[in-house]
């Protein structure tokens, strides 16, 4: 890196940029949460030519700082002119582009990234960019999806399992009133995967809906204690498919905020993120806020 910093600010919103059109909508949309936080914007654009100097001229290096900076220099007077009051820093990295992110959003706070970039190849899917960097960051991370021509709903979205999601549901309550939007927590659980686990015959589902149910309760009770002027409702619902529900459900939020779980697998990084994550992440119709988990709250149940 070539910028030091001197304090780590958790509020901050670090936004990368490449070059492509999606990149800048993405930073402006990063310029508006910031501005909602009240805290500055950070463009980090990471050039890789570290990675690549054994292929790079001396000559082709310097074109692609000169590039690098002229770019940082475009977004930055771009987002300044959109918010005036808005406090703007650059970084130029020598690293690749997920390193580079995830160093600024350990030093800095909230990373946000596009759901494509220029390697993209259809407007649905995550880059491989934005998967690197929501896999294995330790910071929270946005992933900026069905911002084009979308309307406020007024909703903020959270994808509530039980207690261990405590974390990001309070999470989404504080984005859910800086938005001066209502929060709607969703529980959703698999009927067909309980009843494997827990009972062999469907008579036990009505007792397993009462346990889903009493989980959301119990989450949904700290929230409405901490948060008493927010506009909260809390639904549970089953179905075959966990990711489905949340995907649809997405329609009609301007943010869905879910825990990052992970499963350890030598595969690859898009596999560490859990079936429903990933699958979210790919086809969700609105902006998707990953708050990582730690130690024992990382597993596979989604």
């Amino acid at each position: 890196m070539e910028n030091t910093f001197r304090t780590p600010d958790t509020s901050t919103v670090v936004v990368g940029v490449d070059g492509s059109d999606t990149a800048r909508a993405v930073a402006m949309w990063a310029a508006g949460e910031a501005v909602r936080r009240d805290q500055p914007l950070h463009i980090v654009y990471g050039a890789d030519t570290d990675g690549r100097a054994l292929y790079l001229s001396a000559q082709t290096t310097e074109r692609i700082r000169a590039n690098g900076r002229q770019l940082l220099d475009d977004t930055a007077k771009a987002v300044t002119d959109a918010y005036p009051g808005l406090h703007v820093s650059t970084e130029f990295s020598r690293a690749d582009a997920a390193h580079s992110l995830h160093q600024a959003g350990a030093l800095h706070g909230t990373i946000v990234v596009g759901n494509r970039g220029l390697g993209g190849f259809s407007s649905l899917m995550l880059g491989s960019v934005g998967m690197d960097v929501a896999a294995a960051a330790k910071s929270p991370v946005i992933v900026v999806r069905g911002i084009d021509g979308a309307q406020e709903t007024g909703t903020v979205l959270a994808a509530v399992r039980d207690e261990h999601d405590l974390v990001h549901a309070r999470y989404a309550a504080r984005e859910a009133q800086l938005r001066k939007a209502s929060l709607r927590l969703l529980h959703v659980w698999n009927v067909l995967e309980s009843v494997g686990e827990v009972v062999s015959m469907l008579d036990g589902v009505d007792e397993i809906a009462g346990a889903h149910a009493d989980a959301l309760r119990a989450v949904t009770d700290v929230v409405r204690d901490e948060f008493p002027g927010l506009d909260v409702r809390a639904d549970a619902e089953k179905s075959i498919s966990v990711a489905g529900v949340l995907v649809e459900a997405s329609r009609h939020a301007d943010l869905l905020v879910m825990g990052g779980r992970r499963v350890p697998s030598a595969l690859g990084l898009a596999r560490n993120l859990g079936r429903a994550t990933h699958s979210v992440l790919h086809h969700a119709h609105c902006p998707v806020l990953l708050i990582p988990r730690t130690g024992s709250d990382l597993g596979s149940r989604s």
